[in-house]
């Protein structure tokens, strides 16, 4: 962006004080990968992103059930798919 541009959350003042010149090509041949200047920071990022793997991941299936048997599980509030879950995970033959 060259310009102001009013409602971007700076104020002129702000935009007026920054002095920020394009990289030459020199600068930009010189830089180096985030994760190469900040390995641990970026190791933490990394390790940060998403949800830990479990050991036995749940499948995802289609599954066609009758429409009175997802209205009373749904009535049962938040988690009402786990709940559905254990109810088979208890009723299963071996």
């Amino acid at each position: 962006m060259k310009e102001f541009v009013e409602g971007r959350g700076y104020t002129r003042e702000d935009w007026d004080a920054v002095d920020s010149p394009e990289l030459t090509d020199e600068q930009i041949a010189q830089a180096r990968p985030f994760a190469e200047v900040f390995p641990d920071l970026a190791e933490s990022i990394r390790r940060a992103r998403g949800r830990p793997p479990v050991d036995t991941p749940k499948q995802q299936i289609s599954l066609r059930l009758d429409p009175d048997v997802i209205e009373k599980f749904k009535a049962t509030g938040k988690g009402w798919q786990g709940r559905i879950n254990d109810v088979l995970k208890a009723a299963k033959l071996d």
